[in-house]
């Protein structure tokens, strides 16, 4: 099966202006040139910093750099961006101001994408007291406590970074009553703790709250030796989760609890994740501390542990609890994992009626031993889900569509055969990427009657689509050289609905 190479970043619905200046940072540079060329270029990120402006965007050649302290920030229509341009960026060395390989602090707006921060004393990246940054594509390696690092950060976007050995927490932390944010398409693994970690924290002010979070489509797995969860939610309210693979976890798979914050994690939709947990870990899924009217469906919960199972929940909890169509171990439990009861003793309760257990791992996935979890076309989780998860489902962990067949499958994936062809680069709509190589850009999830218009960076039109019939466009970048492009997505009706901007790569 040939699977689709997405790359899935959140649509910014804002103008954006062709005036402002970009900036070259490169190993050869001198901060005192001018810093408009690679030939002029800066020697270091920090002068950068000092200088942005909304607007601005920051291209970083590939070498070894000082980190940076970013207190300037951009606007809905002109965000501040840092884009390491290449694939060897490295930022080995904390910035001057924080113990942090990049800290943003008081500045809104700012995109960071691209950078491979490496053995840093606290966090790889940090966001502090800002709004709507976005933290893209960047590894976070070896660093002292986290990987990436947010507090009272509402609207952050943190999605396709790898965060990986941290050596004291979590690979990816979000904190502090923090609203809204999104976590996505993320690999964290072998941190000492959690995977991802998202805590209200009362104590820090503010309400004490995490709500409307979407956490999808991560890969977590090998983390947890010193306890916590894969996806760790301490009051995390009315959000979801979904999509997620977890495996080989250490201690417990997804956690919704209530320690530090002002409330349980309630009302929270767990659809379609896949969680095998490894034999020295705690419970697949644990819910307790008042955390009430929590939804799971179509969740595949594995347990190679010889005694905790797929599903704990506390007395406390279980006000508004729904729980069907997954597959789980013959062990649940609903005194917070004291002890544990089977699946037919847990259907007398109400729970999981459709919801089956599991079949031998080898009956399931392609090569579990191996880390591929795909479905097998005769696996138990194929068309046996609910669509009861489709106004948040919509698509599985590659981006293939639900449902394939008659219904939706369980777990992070869904089984396609070999009826979905690998697109050549799709977009959805999303914006800021790059592009390596001889590239056709496929915009897709349109809406006929919209048009795509792309232009070079001195605002000359390059291509347009025309007013689309259908939901889809392809832009050959195959055959402009490399550089920074914009394009727009427009209609007749209501005008530009959206903007981004695109680095291809030669």
């Amino acid at each position: 099966m040939k699977k689709a190479i997405v790359v899935c970043i959140l649509l910014l619905i804002v103008p954006f202006t062709l005036h402002a200046t970009t900036y070259y940072v490169a190993h050869w540079g001198n901060d005192g040139y001018n810093g408009l060329s690679w030939d002029s270029a800066f020697a270091t990120l920090q002068h950068a910093a000092d200088i942005v402006s909304a607007g601005d965007s920051v291209l970083t050649a590939n070498g070894d750099y000082v980190g940076f302290d970013l207190r300037t920030g951009g606007n809905a229509s002109q965000p501040i961006v840092f884009l390491a341009f290449g694939d060897s960026t490295h930022i080995t060395v904390e910035n001057s101001t924080t113990p942090d390989g990049i800290n943003i602090e008081n500045a809104d707006w700012i995109i960071i994408d691209g950078f491979k921060v490496i053995g840093i004393t606290r966090a790889g990246i940090r966001v502090a007291l800002s709004e709507h940054v976005t933290i893209r594509n960047n590894v976070c390696t070896q660093n002292g406590r986290w990987g990436i690092f947010t507090g009272f950060a509402d609207y952050a976007i943190i999605e396709n970074n790898e965060c990986s050995y941290s050596s004291n927490e979590h690979g990816i932390y979000f904190s502090n009553s923090a609203d809204h944010p999104t976590i996505q398409y993320n690999i964290c693994h072998h941190n000492y703790s959690c995977g991802i970690h998202m805590n209200g924290d009362e104590s820090m002010g503010g309400d004490g709250l995490i709500t409307d979070a979407t956490v999808c489509c991560n890969i977590v797995y090998e983390n947890g030796i010193g306890g916590g969860s894969g996806i760790n939610c301490d009051g995390v309210a009315e959000s979801r989760i979904y999509n997620n693979l977890l495996y080989m976890n250490h201690s417990s798979g997804i956690s919704l609890y209530r320690i530090d914050a002002s409330a349980g994690s309630y009302h929270d939709k767990v659809f379609n994740n896949t969680v095998i947990n490894a034999s020295d870990g705690r419970w697949c899924l644990n819910i307790n501390t008042a955390s009430t009217g929590d939804t799971v469906y179509n969740n595949i919960l594995i347990n190679l542990h010889s005694w905790r199972g797929s599903i704990a929940i506390d007395s406390s909890s279980i006000p508004e609890f729904f729980s069907d169509y997954n597959i789980v171990v013959d062990r649940l439990s609903n005194d917070g994992g004291n002890s544990a009861m089977t699946l037919a003793q847990w259907q007398s309760l109400g729970y999981d009626i459709h919801s089956m257990l599991a079949d031998p791992p080898d009956s399931i996935f392609i090569d579990w031993q191996g880390a591929d979890y795909h479905l097998l076309p005769d696996a138990q989780a194929v068309d046996n889900g609910t669509s009861a998860v489709s106004p948040v489902v919509l698509y599985d962990l590659d981006s293939i569509p639900r449902p394939q067949g008659a219904a939706y499958d369980i777990g992070a994936y869904e089984y396609a055969g070999s009826g979905i062809d690998e697109p050549e680069h799709m977009v959805g709509p999303y914006v800021d990427f790059i592009v390596s190589g001889r590239k056709r850009i496929l915009f897709c999830n349109l809406q006929p009657g919209e048009r795509i218009e792309v232009f070079d960076a001195s605002g000359r039109k390059i291509a347009d689509s025309g007013f689309l019939s259908g939901t889809s466009y392809s832009w050959d970048a195959a055959r402009v050289a490399g550089g920074l492009y914009f394009y727009s997505i427009s209609s007749s009706d209501w005008g530009v609905r959206a903007r981004g901007k695109v680095v291809v790569v030669r």
